[in-house]
């Protein structure tokens, strides 16, 4: 990624120099994103800051899901910079950085119309649920089944389980994910019906991605059961959880006192992820790694 300059402004790549920057800059839109929840992502990733003077004014990041996948976010424009299409630049840098990949991003309205003017589509929603406040539910198990916690030699079943359902390649983003996470396994008789990880996040902790087989057809009592596991661990902290809307997990969500605080589009450009409909997806990582 080379730096290019437009006017008095300077967009260069992203570097690990730029985290206090980006991590005031998110502050200043009220996101809450921790200096490590950006250390995270882009560890996993590579991006772009837009520079006037020595002040940073705009981020960009992008994720690389093998060959085919693509993803990108956390894009910030300073608020008394918007205007002046920095916004769209850092995309069109992004874009060509992620070449013909099919790519995701989740929207909000007001992005909305710049996206699809770049080549978007709508293709879904995220709801994101969050609370400190949550009764923590009784999800019956069924003979034989157990739930476990993750151990080292389950990565390589768990990063098929989410590539399938995720429709991207997870060989490089779950590994990373895993070490900094907690997670727990539905198994039975030793087969994997589905997982869940919980990491620190923002204002307390985050669930996801939460992944379940649809053999059977138990993947929404499986995928609650998990969850429910991961609750009573964190119960009485601020927990949240960002829910595919095609998922159906929505108001149960609710009921358990996790409401709804916000809804963004989930838009795609040159094609959609593929569907798998052997597993299903119930929690993604975050809005940016999908």
């Amino acid at each position: 990624m080379s730096a290019a300059e437009t006017s008095a402004l300077l967009y260069r790549p992203f570097t690990v120099d730029d985290i206090p920057a980006a991590h005031a800059l998110s502050l200043e839109v009220k996101w809450p994103h921790r200096a490590d929840d950006w250390r995270f992502v882009l560890d996993v990733g590579a991006g772009f800051i837009a520079q006037d003077g020595e002040r940073v004014v705009g981020t960009a990041l992008c994720w690389k899901h093998g060959d085919a996948g693509g993803s990108l976010g956390m894009v910030i424009v300073a608020p008394d910079s918007q205007g002046k299409g920095i916004g769209r630049k850092l995309m069109e840098l992004l874009l060509e950085a992620l070449g013909s990949r099919i790519t995701v991003l989740h929207a909000t309205p007001a992005g909305e119309p710049l996206y699809a003017k770049l080549g978007f589509r709508r293709v879904g929603a995220v709801h994101q649920h969050q609370s400190a406040s949550f009764s923590v539910p009784v999800v019956n198990l069924r003979p034989g089944e157990r739930i476990r916690a993750i151990e080292p030699g389950d990565t390589a079943p768990l990063v098929a389980l989410a590539s399938r359902a995720s429709g991207f390649d997870r060989s490089a983003v779950l590994p990373a994910l895993l070490r900094i996470a907690q997670g727990v396994l539905i198994e039975r008789e030793g087969q994997t019906l589905g997982f869940a990880l919980i990491r620190e996040f923002g204002r307390g902790h985050a669930i996801g991605p939460v992944v379940a087989s649809t053999a059977g057809q138990e993947h929404m009592r499986h995928a609650q059961a998990l969850i429910a596991h991961l609750l009573a661990r964190n119960e009485d902290r601020f927990t949240r959880i960002d829910t595919p809307g095609e998922s159906g997990l929505s108001d149960w969500l609710a009921a358990l006192g996790l409401p709804r605080v916000d809804t963004v589009i989930k838009m795609a450009r040159n094609g959609t992820p593929p569907h798998d409909e052997s597993v299903a997806q119930f929690a993604i990582i975050n809005q940016g790694l999908g």
